[in-house]
This record gives C-alpha cells, sequence and structure tokens, in this order.
C-alpha cells in the first residue's frame, strides 16, 4: 500500500478494510497529508512485488495517473486506474493487473471499497488473456 499526499486520507481507510478481509497489509506511507513526491511511494509498492514480499499493491494518489504512470514504467508491473468495481474485476480477469490505482480526489470511498473488493477476490482468466499479457513483458 502506498499513497502522496493526495491520496492519504483514502489510503488509511483502504489499509483497514485490507486488514478486514484478513491480508497483512505493508504500508509503505505517506504518513500524513504533507506534500510529497508520487513516484518514491510507487517505487517501494512496485519493489516490494518484485521482491516478492507482496503478491499485489494498492496505490492512491489524487487523480491515480502519476502513479499508475510512475509504477508502468517497470517490467512485470501492471497497474490499473481503476474507477468502478467493474473495472478493478476486468483489470484482474483479463490483464492479470498486480496493482490496483485509484484517485482520492475523483473516487468515492465506498467506490473505491468495492474496487479493492473486486480486486483482491477476482483471479486471472487466463486463457485468450494469457499470450496477452505475455506481450506486455
Amino acid at each position: 500500500m502506498g499513497a502522496d499526499h493526495g491520496g492519504y486520507e483514502m489510503k488509511q481507510e483502504l489499509t483497514l478494510q485490507l486488514r478486514d478481509m484478513g491480508f497483512a497489509v505493508l504500508d509503505f506511507g505517506t504518513d500524513s497529508a504533507d506534500s510529497v513526491d508520487y513516484p518514491d511511494f510507487a517505487e517501494l509498492v512496485v519493489k516490494a512485488i518484485e521482491g516478492g514480499e507482496a503478491n499485489r499493491g494498492i496505490l492512491v494518489c489524487g487523480s491515480g495517473i502519476g502513479m499508475s504512470i510512475a509504477a508502468n514504467r517497470h517490467k512485470g508491473i501492471r497497474a490499473a486506474l481503476c474507477v468502478d468495481k467493474v473495472s478493478a474485476e476486468l483489470a484482474r480477469q483479463h490483464n492479470d493487473a498486480n496493482i490496483l490505482v485509484l484517485g482520492e480526489r475523483l473516487t468515492e470511498i465506498s467506490t473505491a471499497k468495492q474496487c479493492v473488493k473486486k480486486f483482491f477476490s477476482t483471479e486471472f482468466e487466463g486463457g485468450r488473456h494469457e499470450r496477452r499479457v505475455k506481450k506486455l513483458g
């Protein structure tokens, strides 16, 4: 779990949700609403996935766009900016996304919680999608 100042409040709430769902949460910050640089927090979550500390992650910033760009620069990372539970479900089913990205300023917390629930309860379908995901690197 990682966020910049624009996603701090949502990160706090989603961390509680994940724990209630039975997940051990690695919280890489930020730890306040003070201004910070989003690429630093995206990097921490990406490294946790690359290093095998985590299978999936969540990144939150104001719009979700910056975090998506920062995370998707890395090979093997498929960060999906989701706006509703359907996009979160499809990100997992069709794209084998390993990072859910949300925008606190654009997404209601209730919608974000639905995204988290779908993202962490949906498996990759494989099949015809496997060949497409392999082309991503």
